[in-house]
């Protein structure tokens, strides 16, 4: 019997494709069925091309041919469509390579960047001098090639070869690299460069050090196995080499209902999807380096292990129900209903609610939201005359340490860590404390209304008891669900949830392989939840990762962004510290806008002069963003004014896709749009000037608050794809450096 026909489709070769007109994107597609059934059939003209004996070449339609890599036997890699005018021109322009640092395919484009490098065309490069069988020298000191006294320094003078190859650069371009000299002759060639050799390159260009980027950008990638650099068969089927095979994936792809990132990963990404963990596991990264989609891969990856079924054993929860909503119609997207159907698609409060309702606990209660609690216990002490505690502590203390811990009992009280909260307490005040919470719960019983804060510490106890209750049983005699009602837990922004979902979480599913897996940046964290997940269960030291190549925004905008967290610490969900040290992006584009005002009204104008400089766009790819609602409306109002229509984005999104979306900073989460403004970046408004009354009395508070303030700053300026502009009136932000402010200062 013959052996089966593989064909798949190099990624680059995919994006070829996505540029042709739709009748040729189907002739691909036939091309490849037709070539799976018989590789040999005539119609196809099948021939090896000169130069690379691996290399072949079929015919697609009248017009286009299928450049081929054979693989071995009956596999081959569709790596290329050309013109049949261009099938035969400059051959030896690609070569096509094993990476020795990922093991994967690399196609290479060797033409020579033009004029602008040291004023000289390159000649094609030939293939570095280092073999295969040659090991990588040791990084030593580099001794920069002499240049004349009117020749600019070559950029990567600092690096050695050696040392370029260990990071991964493809070497038959060193020769180019050593020749680049100017930011634009860069950026030419890692628009055509492997993706690893664009990482490095531009990496290194910003200034991170060889160490840096070999721990950020390298070692994430790197093949664990010996690679073979003559081993096509062993390549193919590797990470690093982004390939479809899958005739339904080129058929949604040929339907334009998926976007590139739902059929192809970055090597890094891929790696994390299809890994198998012993224990809890988080990936973490700056905003747009594709953590939730690494969340939907894995998700995927998941489901295709499962035993045929009918049941939702897998759970994709996260803190915003907009989000939730979104990962719903983003996973259908990626697998269709068929794997949805698998899958228990949820937000957090509304996962806590269903259990507290199965369990016909809180009936009757009006839910009202957390953000009241400190007015509710205001009331509450007004009532009871009670003067000696403040409403604020109080409510804070409740939330986060006696519900968010879900402690029971007085003497849990008494034990309990406070981590973060600041103000120290003794064993006297802990009882006044805890009197008072017994007081409040009882009152707010009374009115028939509790918090959402309290339905997570009610969930999370019933699953904590059903849990040991079921203890010792066979998980066979319910599928496996009768202690636990998941077999897999996937989280999208992890930083947003309280302890007491993670303790919800935790105890709905079996600790075990791949229990639960976790995406999230804390940079991002608007809101007050800070937990340390190894005190919850949930211990996932040596199973981090970290994803640092950014594919929404600018380097341009991100180099601002990242100047607005300069000053600042942040936790790695497990109580150590995290940074975004090698975050970086592959987009150029124009710099930031940063302007003052003399006063809100003078600054609503900068905003209406903006927005018609960007042509006055009405198609929803422009938004703005300020502190407060109160803004909003004035923004919106004077838009109306200006002939703009302009459309509030509100708890659910905005309402309308068309118009210029205007928000609070708060509702940019999981949002993106081509422009932002973001404005009203005062000083005392950005941080509150309100927050100022912790300062000495709770510094740690004062501290949290700020924080927060920086990551909704950071948020809103990294939802811009192409353009950022950032108004303030009176004295900026003291979250804007002076060199963002005043850019001829930085000169």
């Amino acid at each position: 019997m013959a052996k089966a026909v593989t064909l798949r489709m190099l990624d680059r070769a995919d994006r070829e494709v996505m540029k042709l007109p739709r009748a040729d994107i189907g002739a691909v597609y036939e091309f490849m069925h037709k070539f799976r059934r018989n590789p040999h059939n005539p119609g196809l003209r099948l021939k090896q091309l000169s130069g690379d004996a691996r290399l072949w070449s079929a015919r697609v339609n009248q017009d286009y041919r299928a450049l081929l890599l054979h693989i071995a036997d009956q596999d081959y890699l569709l790596v290329a469509i050309r013109h049949r005018k261009e099938v035969y021109d400059n051959l030896d322009r690609y070569a096509y390579r094993i990476n020795r640092v990922t093991g994967g395919i690399e196609v290479i484009d060797l033409a020579p960047v033009g004029d602008s490098i040291v004023g000289r065309v390159v000649p094609p490069a030939a293939p570095a001098a280092l073999s295969p069988e040659s090991p990588v020298p040791p990084a030593g000191p580099v001794t920069a090639p002499p240049t004349s006294p009117t020749s600019p320094t070559p950029l990567f003078a600092a690096f050695s070869d050696a040392q370029l190859v260990e990071l991964g650069v493809a070497e038959p371009l060193l020769p180019q690299i050593r020749e680049l000299a100017s930011e634009t002759a860069l950026l030419e060639l890692v628009d055509r460069a492997p993706q690893l050799t664009a990482d490095v390159l531009l990496s290194l260009y910003d200034g991170r050090s060889y160490d840096e980027v070999l721990t950020h950008v390298t070692e994430p990638v790197r093949e664990t196995k010996p690679v073979d650099l003559d081993d096509y068969r062993a390549a193919v089927s590797r990470p690093a080499t982004q390939v479809s095979s899958d005739d339904e994936a080129l058929r949604a792809m040929l339907a334009e209902s998926f976007a590139r990132w739902q059929i192809f990963l970055h090597p890094a990404q891929r790696a994390l999807v299809e890994k198998s963990y012993q224990g809890p596991a988080r990936v973490g990264g700056g905003p747009g380096t594709g953590k939730t989609i690494v969340a939907l891969h894995r998700v995927a990856h998941l489901v295709r292990k499962l035993p045929p079924g009918t049941d939702k054993p897998i759970l994709l929860t996260t803190f915003n129900r907009n989000l939730a909503a979104d990962l719903r119609t983003r996973l259908i997207a990626l697998g269709g209903q068929e794997l949805v159907a698998r899958v228990d698609i949820v937000n957090i409060d509304r996962l806590a609610s269903r259990v507290v309702a199965e369990a016909k606990a809180g009936v009757g209660k009006r839910i009202v939201d957390d953000n009241r609690a400190p007015e509710l216990w205001q009331d509450f002490l007004l009532e009871i005359g009670e003067t000696e505690w403040d409403a604020e502590f109080l409510a804070a203390e409740w939330t986060q340490v006696i519900l968010g811990q879900v402690l029971s009992s007085r003497s849990d009280y008494f034990r309990a860590r406070r981590p973060g909260r600041g103000r120290a307490l003794s064993r006297a005040q802990r009882d006044q404390v805890w009197q008072l919470t017994e007081r409040f719960t009882k009152w707010l019983d009374d009115q028939g209304k509790w918090t959402w804060r309290q339905v997570a510490e009610r969930a999370a106890r019933l699953e904590m008891d059903r849990a040991a209750r079921n203890e010792g049983l066979p998980p066979e005699d319910s599928g496996g669900f009768l202690r636990h009602r998941y077999r897999h837990i996937v989280v999208d922004e992890a930083q947003d949830l309280s302890a007491a979902h993670w303790k919800m979480l935790r105890a709905m599913v079996a600790p075990g392989p791949d229990d639960l897996f976790l995406v999230g940046d804390t940079h991002q964290r608007i809101y007050d939840n800070h937990v340390t997940l190894g005190s919850l269960g949930i211990h996932i030291r040596g199973r981090s990762a970290r994803l640092t190549l950014s594919y929404r925004t600018t380097r341009q905008i991100l180099a601002a962004a990242l100047e607005i967290m300069s000053g600042e610490t942040y936790d790695d969900l497990d109580g150590g510290a995290e940074d975004l040290a090698g975050y970086r992006s592959l987009l150029s584009g124009e710099r930031p806008t940063f302007r003052g005002a003399s006063s809100w009204r003078d600054e609503r104008e900068l905003i209406v002069e903006q927005v018609a400089a960007w042509g006055n766009p009405t198609d929803g790819s422009v938004a703005i963003a300020v502190p407060t609602r109160e803004m909003v409306g004035e923004v919106v109002a004077r838009l109306d004014a200006a002939g703009i229509p302009a459309v509030e984005i509100g708890p659910d999104g905005p309402s309308r896709t068309d118009g210029v979306h205007v928000g609070t900073m708060h509702r940019f989460k999981g949002l993106e749009y081509q422009r932002i403004i973001i404005a009203g970046v005062s000083d005392g408004l950005v941080p509150a000037q309100s927050i100022d009354r912790y300062r000495h009395t709770d510094p740690k508070r004062y501290q949290r608050e700020r924080q927060r303030y920086r990551s909704l700053l950071f948020v809103a300026a990294t939802r811009a794809r192409d353009s950022l502009a950032v108004f303030w009136n009176g004295r900026p932000s003291p979250f804007l450096a002076e060199r963002l402010v005043n850019p001829v200062a930085d000169r």
